[in-house]
Parts: C-alpha cells; structure tokens; sequence
C-alpha cells in the first residue's frame, strides 16, 4: 500500500515534532482530532489573539528590526498520553535569533480525557515540555553534525579524526590541543545521549578539573554554536 501523502495538517509533515521526540507514554495521534488537509496553526493563533492582532503598526516595525523572536510563524501540534488520554497541542516556533537556532515551545492547551475535569497544578507540573523541547533539539542538532562523521570516525575542523569511544576521555589543555571547543561539544553531547542530569560535572571529574572550568568551557562551546544554548535554573 503507498504511503498516504504528506499534508501541511498532518503533524510530522514539517519534522518539526515526531514520534521519537515524546517521553515514553505520550504518542502522535493520527488521525487526530480536528485533523485537515491544510495546517490551522494560524487560525488557532487567531482565535487565541495569539497573532499580534491588537498590535500597532509602530510596534511591528520595531519588532521586525529587533533581535527578539517574533510571535509569528508558530506551529501547533497535537499529543496524546496513553493512559489517561489526556490531550495536549503545544506550540512550536523556531528561535531564528538563537545560536544555534533551536525550537521552543512557546504555548500549551490542555484538555482532560473528561470535559469539566480539573487540571491541577501537579498535572501541568507533570507535562514533559522541557523533556520534549529537549528531543527536538537534540534531533535537529545532530542532524546538523552527521556530516562530520565519515567512515566511522568524526572529522574535526583542522582535519583530525577520533572515534567515538575517545569522546569520554580527558581532552587535554585548551590551548595546546586544536579542535578543543569541539571536542567539548562532542564529549557533552555523547553525556547527555547517555541520559547524563549533569553532563558538566561528569566532565569536570572525566578531566580532572574543576566544575566551573567545565563549565566555562562547555559555555564557550555554546558561544561558538557547538552546542544548543542551555536552560535557565537546568544542571549541565
């Protein structure tokens, strides 16, 4: 049977959101409800005056020549939990300005199994969006790093190659050892694939040094666009 075509309205049409992005329990509905051919983001925007209606033509104008990321332009997404059906959309919009661009979640509805039922606190403290936000940009991260990987090796800058099984070891002295900011890029980034809460620390023990060393470096990492910018009040 052909695969049925891709739609604007059909969730993982973008890449933005795919099964793979959500924690163990929550899962893509398809076809969800309110699904069409056409993706309704903007219109939901609408109805929320979420879409900078009520905006005056002097603060868009300012807002075009800013650095801030615009309201504009988000995508809604539709997410199930298994067990309790709860429904979820969240929205997802690119941070053009980040460096490097990242997605982040920049709306949440919620809606119980059961109209009328009382969303507490404890249950929005228990929606994954950190979690997911996370998956997403880890995914889109390491698409942008499969290039440099060639022949089972990862090709640096300057040309050298190191296995992956290297990434764990100490990196050396910053400034003797070329290639060093991506190395730290590299060694954070297998951390936290291997479910590390607190990369930066592990890195300190791995090298030898202290946790704000670490943490300086993995900062400059982020400076130069190795690594995805990190979340206020997070380890690592």
């Amino acid at each position: 049977m052909p695969d049925s075509p891709h739609r604007p309205g059909n969730v993982p049409h973008d890449g933005l959101l795919l099964a793979e992005d959500l924690p163990e329990g929550w899962h893509l509905p398809s076809p969800f409800p309110g699904e069409r051919d056409d993706d309704a983001s903007a219109q939901i925007d609408a109805v929320l005056r979420y879409d900078d209606s009520a905006t005056t033509e002097s603060q868009l104008n300012a807002q075009r020549t800013s650095t801030e990321n615009e309201t504009i332009d988000g995508r809604w997404r539709y997410l199930e939990h298994e067990a309790t059906h709860t429904r979820v959309m969240i929205r997802l919009q690119r941070q053009l300005f980040a460096v490097p661009e990242e997605i982040r979640i920049t709306g949440v509805i919620y809606l119980p199994w059961r109209p009328g039922d009382p969303i507490t606190s404890q249950l929005l403290r228990e929606l994954p969006t950190a979690r997911i936000e996370a998956a997403i940009n880890k995914r889109l991260f390491a698409m942008k790093r499969t290039e440099t990987i060639t022949g089972g090796k990862i090709v640096l800058p300057s040309g050298r190659k190191v296995s992956e099984r290297d990434l764990l070891k100490p990196l050396g002295d910053p400034k003797k050892v070329p290639d060093f900011y991506e190395l730290v890029a590299l060694q954070h980034g297998r951390l936290t694939q291997q479910g590390d809460a607190n990369p930066s620390s592990t890195m300190a023990k791995v090298n030898g040094v202290a946790l704000s060393t670490a943490q300086g470096w993995v900062t400059r990492a982020r400076e130069r666009g190795l690594l995805p910018p990190g979340r206020r009040g997070r380890a690592g």
